[in-house]
């Protein structure tokens, strides 16, 4: 059965939401979650059409990668990073003692997410992921998604009318699915909650948290932009090309913007990534930090962008 709203097909396999929801509940107490958290995250809720438009919704256009950096990267959002990597500062080299991770990567993951806690997205994650999860064109990933909310809801970290995020399920202001809040999220100033949604202490200390278990080296930048010689190899180019080293990389010509030498560290290894649109041409070494900055995102435009937003901020 095929329903429609505000002009979308929804391949609902022959359920309307309501009875979709009604099995949903028996899958939640069946999941461990308790007939209270249930009741008051899943009763009296209702599909959402605008968050399936979204869903559905093609890109337009593809932005270059400098259209992108001028969007995400202002003078604004740097002059803040710089001025909140100051005021928290204390806060951030007891995380970044404790995790491992630099604070200014700490502040341009923040900064690029939410501009820094202002745009955490004004949805209602439960009744959001639950019309992901009936929609059906990712239905199990969203409604096993739903179900780690509810989790977090069961834990008292937060109250439903309170779970707020993007559209997609995103929530709070380093921007944690519900499977990445329970993966990652921390309790860093010890009153029970991991309070990604107002707390700075928590929200610092998950997204250092994130990075930390996901294989950063503290000791290691994320990247630096290059120039390089266009004989270079296609093959040699972007990440899933063999690494190479440092040493390996100058041999072949590659040099700092200024035409320097690339600093080397005996046996460190990169990945040189290159964009080339009607914008011109950009080019930028990469190491391990980079990689696990693509866990978190896995877009290109987006990791550069944090390791660039990083580096402007702690200038």
């Amino acid at each position: 059965m095929i329903f429609t709203f505000n002009n979308i097909a929804i391949a609902s396999e022959g359920m309307d939401f309501e009875s979709w929801l009604e099995q949903f509940k028996i899958r939640a107490e069946k999941s461990g979650i308790s007939q209270k958290t249930i009741k008051e995250s899943l009763d009296n809720i209702s599909h959402i059409p605008r968050v399936i438009e979204l869903d559905r919704k093609q890109p337009e256009f593809k932005m270059t990668f400098k259209e992108y950096q001028n969007k995400v990267i202002t003078n604004q959002r740097v002059n803040e990073g710089k001025s909140l990597l100051k005021k928290h500062s204390k806060i951030l080299r007891k995380i970044a003692n404790k995790y491992g991770v630099q604070p200014k990567y700490i502040v341009a993951l923040w900064g690029i997410e939410t501009s820094y806690g202002k745009n955490t997205g004004g949805f209602n994650i439960i009744p959001a992921l639950a019309t992901l999860g009936w929609e059906g064109r990712r239905g199990e990933f969203f409604s096993k998604e739903l179900i780690n909310a509810l989790k977090i809801i069961d834990e008292g970290h937060i109250t439903p009318s309170k779970m707020k995020g993007s559209w997609a399920g995103a929530m709070g202001q380093n921007q944690f699915m519900p499977s990445s809040f329970i993966s990652f999220a921390v309790d860093e100033n010890n009153d029970g909650k991991k309070d990604i949604w107002n707390t700075k202490e928590d929200i610092f200390a998950s997204i250092a948290n994130y990075l930390n278990k996901s294989g950063w080296n503290s000791k290691q930048r994320w990247g630096r932009e290059v120039k390089y010689n266009d004989y270079i190899a296609r093959s040699k180019i972007g990440l899933n090309a063999p690494k190479l080293t440092l040493k390996e990389w100058h041999d072949l010509g590659v040099r700092l913007p200024n035409g320097k030498s690339i600093p080397i560290v005996d046996g460190m290894k990169a990945s040189l990534i290159v964009f080339n649109d009607k914008d011109g041409k950009s080019a930028f070494l990469v190491y391990n930090n980079y990689n696990v900055i693509m866990k978190w995102n896995r877009s290109v435009y987006f990791a550069t962008s944090v390791g660039l937003l990083a580096d402007k901020i702690s200038m």
